[in-house]
């Protein structure tokens, strides 16, 4: 299969085209290394791709269309969605940003679709999008979406350009939302990432509020498969939306603990005030696509944490 995907050089985009090319598939991987964080991470993410022959990667903005139309000639039956304006915290200082990159960009992605006759497209959702919604745990179903945060605004107005894709046509749009993905390559700025690196070097850490807020974490190697079993095993037509969450929701206090006992060092944790954008809790009800194409997360949030340290190592 012929496979285009976004943001190929972050954190979930290099994971799945590690996944994709050794199943044998062809990757067109996009991405235009954003400055959110350094280029020299994500160069690190795809250097095992490059000389790959059934990948070839293209430096570009989604935002610039036209350099990426010359590159889409071979048949590509999908397009994974994965670029995005990332941070629910920066989108607050910078709204109309997101709103470009996340909105427009994803416009797009749907208009290359249909240009090149490119039928379905798997979209990275995001768990944001239910935002202080108390109906836990989240369901696809509840329609009482609550965003506190322009990023999170931006990924339900991009979901409706899908909606609205395929209620004029053809087209299939799949919408994953993803619960707190973390594991091996996650982005440096992420608290688990940032809890890891700072409490090994003696260095205090912040916690937002006082600790009681709940995430619920997702490993990527669960991601990735999630997103593979999409790809093989769902047909359905159309619009849809799906969670991908582990289901088991860990306090930040605990979080913290599992990574103190990973790494042998008692956190020095300094408390401040909760930050605007940071919804208090999510909470994944995953039923709808483990019952659509077997979505089952199998990595507990202790190993998860594990593996993440070794890597870190």
């Amino acid at each position: 299969m012929n496979i285009i995907v976004t943001g190929s050089a972050g954190f979930i985009g290099s994971s799945l085209v590690d996944k994709l090319l050794l199943q044998g598939h062809f990757v067109l991987g996009i991405d235009n290394f954003d400055t959110y964080y350094d280029r020299t991470t994500k160069e690190k993410n795809i250097s095992g791709h490059i000389k790959n022959p059934n990948y070839k990667f293209l430096e570009a903005d989604l935002l610039n269309p036209e350099k990426i139309k010359p590159h889409l000639k071979k048949d590509f039956q999908i397009i994974i969605h994965l670029a995005a304006k990332a941070g629910v915290r920066p989108s607050l200082e910078n709204p109309a940003l997101y709103q470009r990159v996340n909105v427009e960009g994803t416009q797009n992605v749907i208009n290359l679709a249909a240009e090149f006759n490119i039928k379905k497209i798997i979209f990275a959702g995001s768990s944001s999008v239910y935002g202080i919604n108390p109906n836990l745990p989240w369901k696809e179903s509840d329609i009482n979406l609550m965003p506190i945060s322009p990023y999170a605004s931006s990924k339900i107005a991009a979901e409706w350009i899908g909606k609205t894709l395929c209620n004029m046509s053809d087209f299939d749009f799949i919408s994953l939302r993803f619960f707190t993905v973390f594991g091996p390559r996650q982005r440096p700025d992420l608290a688990i990432n940032s809890f890891f690196r700072k409490i090994s070097a003696g260095e205090p850490i912040t916690v937002f509020g006082d600790g009681s807020t709940i995430r619920d974490y997702t490993y990527i190697d669960d991601i990735v498969d999630g997103i593979i079993g999409v790809i093989v095993n769902y047909n359905q037509k159309g619009y849809n939306v799906f969670n991908f969450g582990s289901n088991h929701p860990i306090k930040l206090l605990d979080m913290i603990k599992a990574v103190e006992e990973t790494v042998g060092i008692k956190a020095k944790i300094n408390y401040t005030t909760m930050q605007k954008g940071d919804a208090p809790k999510t909470f994944s009800d995953s039923s709808k696509a483990r019952e659509a194409f077997g979505f089952q997360p199998k990595i507990s949030f202790k190993e998860g944490i594990k593996r993440y340290y070794d890597w870190l190592k």
